[in-house]
């Protein structure tokens, strides 16, 4: 069956394969030292246009969330984070079993607003009794959202320069980078991003790799020792040449854009199949859609393709989510429109 579940069910893009096989006789240093991913390294770098950024490869995307936000943050903080924001609703509490709480925010449409954050910052402040309270030691936010949304660069220079105010880290969760770069609603770049947070990570996981993300500490502010921390987290590889191997394949001749770009297309695609056929649909501009289906239709539909529902409506409606990929094919398309119009 086709499956439209996920962007990470899938194994690797051919040219990631095919250089792992290539390299696979090859003897190297390990965690990390060997020359893929420091090769890997210096395209990244490029690619950010930022000479002296930190870069660090880690194996999944809630092993970084819980590493970066932990290293980050002194014992008695918390990070701020939007209520429906993935360290809050899905990662099983590995960042409140680092000792830290998550301080939420209502989401909207899965963003943060500025005024909302700097609500709580100002009343945090003015409190006299904060020193008793958890105090609100960095900001986290995805791109693209949890619900498929793009922040503009006006709402993240917003919160950035908010964080400066504060002088709290702006941590930008990348797990589906790629995808939400190449949307036509998004209205910046990877260096422009690179240059308004503190730290951010370039998802591998979800975008042709096997495994792994590249964190990228933007403005020589790695935490010190973060090594260390890396690995008492769980989070390093002895053989972390996998992972450098990998980014080093992504970050030649622009393959992570370009295979971007195929789930970005592809998505759009979908979309349409469902908007002809007269569905109601979320607006995402990303590689996540979100199709409104009647309990009925829904299971007439799941005999024929595999997705995930989202969320119930009402008695008869869920909010159900097709995901395409950098492996999603026109054949792929072919089967969901025949099965739509079955239904």
């Amino acid at each position: 069956m086709i499956s439209f579940e996920s962007d990470y069910n899938n194994g690797a893009h051919p040219c990631v394969l095919q250089s792992l096989f290539n390299t696979n006789e090859s003897q190297s240093a390990s965690y990390g030292y060997d020359e893929w991913s420091d090769s890997a390294r210096k395209k990244i770098r490029e690619a950010c246009r930022l000479e002296h950024a930190e870069i660090y490869f880690l194996v999944g995307g809630t092993q970084t969330n819980a590493t970066v936000i932990d290293a980050l943050l002194k014992p008695f903080e918390g990070v701020i984070s939007v209520d429906t924001g993935h360290i809050n609703v899905h990662e099983s509490g590995a960042i409140e079993a680092s000792g830290h709480k998550v301080i939420t925010l209502p989401s909207h449409k899965g963003k943060m607003h500025a005024e909302d954050l700097i609500s709580l910052l100002e009343r945090f402040h003015a409190d006299p009794t904060r020193d008793h309270m958890v105090w609100p030691g960095m900001v986290y936010i995805t791109f693209p959202t949890e619900l498929g949304t793009i922040y503009s660069a006006a709402e993240i220079g917003s919160i950035n320069q908010i964080c400066k105010n504060y002088d709290i880290p702006l941590f930008v969760d990348g797990a589906r980078l790629g995808y939400g770069l190449v949307s036509d609603a998004c209205d910046f770049d990877l260096p422009w991003l690179a240059r308004h947070c503190d730290v951010f990570y370039i998802g591998g996981t979800k975008i042709g790799a096997l495994c792994g993300e590249a964190v990228v500490f933007t403005k020589d502010n790695a935490p010190k020792h973060f090594f260390s921390i890396v690995k008492q987290h769980g989070a390093l590889l002895a053989k972390s040449r996998l992972i450098g191997v990998q980014f080093d394949v992504l970050f030649t001749d622009n393959l992570y854009f370009n295979i971007s770009r195929n789930a970005f297309n592809k998505a759009m695609q979908l979309r349409k199949i469902f908007l002809d056929a007269g569905f109601v649909l979320e607006n995402s501009p990303t590689n996540q859609q979100f199709v409104v289906l009647s309990n009925v239709q829904m299971e007439l539909l799941a005999h024929y393709v595999a997705f995930e529902t989202w969320e119930k409506i009402d008695d008869n409606n869920t909010l159900c989510r097709f995901v395409t990929s950098w492996a999603t094919k026109e054949s792929d398309l072919k089967t969901l429109k025949e099965a739509v119009a079955s239904i």
